[in-house]
């Protein structure tokens, strides 16, 4: 059985997935409901930990901003392929095998209206939460259009498969963070539900951090916590304990 997760410190690097870790999944995804106090609990946490403090999401970087308000400065949006940190938006290059895999999609989609076809920069999602019956059928459309795109992969994930561009990970998007400022030389943390953060919690094992997945399944995590819920209450302790530590002189 995992154990629940410590406390951070001064030398700590924190990374959050969105949907399933901070906020609780919904049907569809822009019907989610973000807790009134979530973001001023991250901005506490930014302050502490001097900004290094990061969002790792398969949603666009502009949904995070509309979602997390005031927006977190470091971000990163489509499971990596859109990267936002100290030194502004970078983003991949289009995705010519994309057509292809929307083509697929948008027919699966058009024939069952219980599917939600989830459009984004460089990728496309399918989800099947109102009809998981259609999982199979889903992922296969996917995956034989994805395999006519050399440029693109497969992501499973919760209730959802989507095509996303090659190289893009949750994992390459944290050691991207990991390597310029304020993140470098910290010790990463990353906390996470699905498939999606699996690449993460390996980079920070890796290097000696703290995996923290949220809710059941097997994981590569070495802590976990039972849900959102769970996860919004470690952070306003994490923040307690930081200012703490602060407020006797521990440096930062």
């Amino acid at each position: 059985m995992m154990a629940e997760p410590p406390l951070p410190d001064e030398t700590s690097a924190l990374f959050f997935d969105l949907d399933g870790t901070l906020i609780d999944i919904a049907e569809h995804p822009q019907a989610v409901t973000v807790p009134t106090l979530l973001a001023p609990a991250l901005a506490a946490l930014v302050e502490a930990l001097d900004g290094a403090v990061a969002i790792l999401s398969g949603r666009p970087v502009d949904e995070l901003d509309a979602l997390l308000q005031p927006p977190m400065r470091c971000v990163a949006g489509v499971h990596g392929a859109q990267w936002r940190g100290t030194r502004g938006l970078r983003e991949g290059r289009g995705q010519p095998g994309l057509a292809e895999v929307t083509r697929a999609a948008t027919a699966l989609a058009l024939a069952h209206p219980a599917l939600h076809l989830e459009h984004k920069p460089g990728a496309v999602a399918l989800h099947y939460r109102r009809a998981p019956e259609l999982a199979s059928v889903c992922i296969e459309t996917v995956c034989a259009a994805v395999a006519r795109a050399p440029d693109m992969e497969v992501q499973l994930g919760k209730m959802v498969v989507e095509a996303k561009p090659r190289g893009a990970s949750k994992g390459e998007a944290l050691l991207a963070f990991l390597a310029e400022p304020p993140f470098d030389g910290r010790r990463p943390w990353h906390f996470g539900d699905d498939r999606t953060d699996e690449a993460a919690f390996e980079v920070v094992r890796a290097r000696g951090g703290v995996a923290v997945k949220v809710g059941e399944g097997a994981s590569a995590a070495d802590h976990r916590l039972a849900d959102p819920a769970a996860v919004r209450v470690w952070l306003g302790r994490a923040v307690a304990h930081l200012n703490a530590r602060r407020a006797v002189g521990v440096p930062r």
